[in-house]
């Protein structure tokens, strides 16, 4: 589900509807509803370092409904809300979350959430559409991270161009973050700011639209600037540079590019490469930020077989904060060599290798892919999280998607993963066995 960098999503938020109206009254007469209906359960049983078995069952998702243009402008609005389903007591007798729920699919405390999460005014005008307020981005340094029940959102100014051919240029001022529910599996610190989330703890900010430097670092600060260029003149080539600048905390720089090609025989290569350099920058709220991220990635399309290898490596730095690792607080995670949980490719001197594969059994007349992956994390010693010396990480899984030919827009997903010493401690490991049922419908 992640390991990509997803601009299809933030290419969409910043088209105008194609329904054009002759008027104010024909610009809602021509407005369009959609959404999803979600219902999810999940399943952990943990070992070594926790004994706890907790799950959860929540149905849900989002109703979003938009305007037709009229002379450019159009308007789009969308609630979201998760609810609980069978999970008896909430609560413990002192008010804090039961262990035996899993929180990744709820709000506050384990309570059902509904929120108004897009409300934004969108213009178009040739080749340039502005989009503002509330609205999902997936951008590599801030993202939505859709991995549970309800994804993160954002307040934000984006502005986007393509008069240059091949080139979209995009200009962005986002100004809050409002948490998902998987963010909830977080309780701060080094672990959750490198996996995407917030470095103090932020449990209880599913759906609040939170000042970004708040529930970074819990300072207010005046938002984070984004400049970007994406370029795709060359076939086969995507390249993409991304500049994120978080006023008093850090400026994040994000490099990629792509290149694929057929060989013939059903048989089509492709290269990848990424890197992510920050520094600390005006009041430094997040102390020396010092860090470099190293990413490369190969595989090839075999007819429908898709075989990938990656690699990475984050650098190491004593004086820095959180030893130099890769600060990600606003839910992006692009890394290749990132597990299906487990996400310590970021963490100080680390190395990462993953390997996957995917089926796609369309020539058997059955919407199925399946997919399967290993990943390992050979830690750094000021890692943050494992205290054992030469902790070594790793984590196997699967996912298997199925779109029933019966039921147009329905998917099913059964997804597992297996981490083992996710956390190192002397003498005890953290490890779980974890399954997913997912089934999504989209109208």
């Amino acid at each position: 589900m992640r390991g990509k960098v997803s601009l299809s999503l933030l290419a969409s938020a910043l088209v105008v509807n194609a329904f054009a109206a002759d008027d104010l009254a024909g610009m809602f007469k021509e407005g369009k509803a959609s959404g999803q209906i979600r219902a999810f359960y999940i399943d952990r049983d943990y070992s070594g370092i926790a004994s706890v078995h907790r799950d959860a069952t929540a149905i849900g998702g989002y109703l979003k409904y938009e305007t037709g243009a009229w002379n450019g402008l159009s308007l789009g609005a969308a609630f979201y809300t998760s609810n609980g389903l069978f999970l008896g007591d909430k609560t413990t007798a002192t008010g804090t979350d039961n262990p035996k729920v899993d929180p990744t699919l709820l709000g506050k405390s384990n309570d059902s959430v509904t929120y108004l999460g897009e409300a934004y005014v969108q213009y178009k005008n040739g080749n340039t559409t502005f989009k503002g307020g509330r609205q999902k981005l997936d951008t590599p340094m801030a993202g939505s991270d859709d991995a549970r029940m309800l994804p993160n959102l954002f307040e934000a100014y984006v502005l986007s161009n393509t008069d240059m051919k091949d080139m979209t240029l995009i200009a962005a001022h986002v100004t809050k973050f409002a948490q998902g529910t998987f963010g909830r599996a977080y309780n701060g610190g080094v672990l959750s700011v490198t996996s995407g989330y917030s470095l103090v703890n932020s449990k209880d900010y599913v759906g609040e639209f939170v000042d970004m430097g708040s529930y970074a670092i819990g300072q207010n600060t005046d938002g984070v600037s984004v400049a970007a260029a994406v370029y795709t003149g060359i076939p086969g080539l995507k390249l993409q540079l991304w500049d994120y600048y978080a006023h008093d905390i850090l400026n994040a720089i994000y490099a990629e590019a792509n290149y694929g090609w057929s060989m013939g025989g059903g048989i089509s290569p492709y290269v990848a490469a990424q890197y992510i350099r920050e520094d600390n920058i005006g009041n430094d709220y997040a102390g020396e930020v010092e860090s470099n991220f190293y990413g490369a990635k190969a595989g090839a399309k075999i007819g429908n077989c898709d075989v990938s290898v990656a690699v990475s490596h984050n650098s190491s730095e004593a004086d820095a904060t959180i030893g130099g690792g890769t600060i990600t607080p606003w839910g992006g995670m692009p890394a290749y060599t990132q597990g299906m949980v487990t996400r310590h490719q970021f963490m100080s001197g680390t190395d990462a290798w993953k390997v996957a594969a995917s089926y796609d059994w369309k020539d058997y007349g059955i919407g199925l892919n399946t997919g399967v992956y290993y990943v390992e994390f050979d830690m750094g010693d000021m890692n943050g999280y494992s205290t054992e010396t030469g902790s070594v990480a790793s984590e196997a899984g699967f996912d298997i998607i199925y779109n029933p030919q019966a039921v147009k827009n329905l998917q099913l997903r059964f997804r597992g993963n297996f981490p083992r010493e996710y956390q190192e401690k002397p003498g005890q490991d953290m490890d779980w066995d974890e399954y997913r049922v997912i089934a999504n419908y989209n109208f």
